[in-house]
């Protein structure tokens, strides 16, 4: 292979190369055999000699691999594959349960999130600008397949939330002020709301926030860890939402 086709690879680590060639980088051959049969388009695949078969694959040496690789630990096969676009309507939103990610910038943590979204059944989760790429090589492995599955958009989350709430969506945000989960009301549809990690939701988002929760500590009450990680907010306020609203 040629160092230009090294190059490219590698280029797809910034979100400027992935932007600029509407390309990402997926590693591992479990992943590349679902790309092969998702709805995503798969530009070429890079694969050690016997891992797969085909017109769009290169096959590669082990050196060559972990030239390519992106990953500490380079795997048998690596894919590009080309970025999907998702219109965001929100009448095709309304009656679903939706996650909403505002600034939430770690990739680890955006990959945990898309992750639990494909888990409870949530289709589509709408990001601010300013949110972890999901398509940044850390993300797509912590995502382990379901960014296959899941619509990712990144809008202006504000205006966003302010339409939903406009057509009458229950916007939910985690609040230390805000009801306790197992008490709170909660409906089949809605905008569930997951803040910053460090900042938590934003003036500007929380504007548009009808229903407030809390996550409380056991026993009530008990003072411990400031916070709960925002990946584990978003799973125990997702079993709550699918375990009472069925």
């Amino acid at each position: 292979m040629t160092k230009a086709e090294i190059r490219q690879v590698r280029a797809l680590a910034d979100k400027r190369g992935r932007t600029e060639t509407g390309l990402f980088v997926a590693e591992g051959e479990k992943l590349v055999g679902e790309l092969r049969a998702s709805h995503l388009r798969v530009e070429r695949i890079y694969a050690l000699e016997g891992s797969f078969s085909g017109r769009e694959v290169t096959p590669v040496s082990p050196k060559e691999m972990e030239r390519l690789s992106l990953l500490k630990t380079p795997t048998k096969a690596l894919a590009l594959v080309g970025i999907p676009r998702y219109a965001l309507r929100p009448d095709r939103l309304a009656g679903r349960l939706v996650l909403a990610l505002d600034d939430v910038g770690n990739p680890g943590n955006m990959g945990t999130i898309i992750r639990l979204a494909d888990w409870f059944g949530i289709e589509d989760v709408v990001c601010s600008a300013a949110s972890a790429d999901c398509f940044n090589p850390k993300v797509v492995q912590a995502t382990m397949g379901a960014i296959l599955r899941v619509k990712v958009h990144y809008t202006d989350l504000p205006h966003f939330l302010s339409g939903a709430a406009a057509a009458g969506m229950p916007v939910y945000g985690t609040f230390l002020e805000g009801t306790p989960l197992g008490e709170a009301p909660l409906t089949p549809d809605g905008i569930l709301l997951m803040g910053n990690e460090g900042h938590g939701i934003s003036d500007a988002c929380a504007a548009y926030v009808s229903r407030k929760l809390f996550i409380p500590p056991y026993p009530p009450g008990r003072r411990g860890s400031e916070s709960l990680n925002v990946a584990m907010a978003a799973g125990i306020v997702c079993h709550e939402f699918r375990s009472r609203t069925k």
